[in-house]
């Protein structure tokens, strides 16, 4: 195994930083092994077979080509938790696991209803349904492929999600909601602008229409979406969005005039605004 490990560093060295390689090399060892950190770390002298250098071999040239690893692997983690990640699915973000976090702690309900907007791999989805006793979740997205990987990762993490097609912006197809108590959605916030700012791999291999909106209506889903929120909410619901930075206080003012009340705006690990809550009394 040390030549395969020294192999993938010099190839992928001045591509990926230093921290950053040696998290793929455990990413990789773990998928092709099976191994955990504690027995990667013993099994350093182990041999490889021609197959398992040639597999390792495929799956560096992608990685020069800046693919990600979660779609060569197939698969990644969010919120503790397995899921498929597939190419035409939003790769799960950390920032993203914050804003389940608070959900789960604001949550003193029992059994309450819940919507993902957008819901992607069903990261979100799924992870509240895992983590919020009997509450009942529900999700939604546009894209074929996105419905589909969510409904084998509730699947995969043995919770009841149902997922289905349904266009915020359009209301289309027309869907039975019940009331809900929590609806939560990190939409496409990033500005066509913003390309310039954002890494190859995101640009080249994931889905445009997860991440952009317009730079002339950056607020675009969110407004729906509270509209939307303020027909389907309970009385004492709440929305929850994941946001752009460079928007937290035109969301924060968005959702005052919508007349949503104990509205909150939340930093991220990075001390970014990334999150906002606001609730209908």
């Amino acid at each position: 195994m040390k030549s395969g490990i020294a192999s993938i560093r010099k190839e992928l060295t001045g591509i990926f930083p230093r921290e950053e390689i040696e998290s793929l090399i455990f990413l990789i060892f773990e998928k092709l092994k099976g191994y955990s950190r504690t027995q990667f770390l013993l099994a350093k002298d182990d041999e490889l077979s021609g197959k398992e250098l040639a597999e390792i071999e495929k799956i560096v040239s992608r990685l020069k080509n800046h693919e990600p690893i979660q779609y060569i692997l197939g698969e990644t983690e969010f919120y503790g938790l397995p899921f498929y990640s597939l190419p035409g699915v939003l790769i799960p973000r950390p920032e993203t696991e914050e804003l389940v976090q608070w959900i789960i702690q604001e949550n003193q309900l029992l059994a309450p209803n819940i919507l993902d907007i957008g819901t992607g791999t069903g990261c979100i989805a799924v992870s509240l349904s895992k983590n919020i006793p009997e509450s009942s979740v529900i999700a939604c997205d546009i894209s074929p492929v996105c419905i589909e990987t969510a409904r084998r990762n509730a699947d995969l993490n043995s919770v009841q999600v149902s997922v289905f097609e349904y266009d915020v912006l359009t209301g289309a197809p027309e869907v039975s909601f019940p009331a809900l108590d929590v609806i939560v959605s990190n939409p496409p916030y990033i500005r066509e602008t913003e390309k310039l700012l954002m890494e190859k791999n995101v640009l080249d291999f994931e889905p445009e229409l997860a991440l952009f909106v317009p730079d002339e209506n950056p607020l675009l889903f969110y407004r729906q979406i509270a509209d939307f929120a303020l027909i389907h909410l309970k009385e004492t619901g709440s929305l929850f969005f994941e946001i752009n930075e460079a928007f937290g206080n035109e969301c924060r003012e968005m959702l005052r005039q919508k007349g949503f009340s104990d509205i909150e705006l939340k930093k991220d690990i990075n001390g970014k605004d990334r999150m906002i809550r606001g609730t209908l009394f």
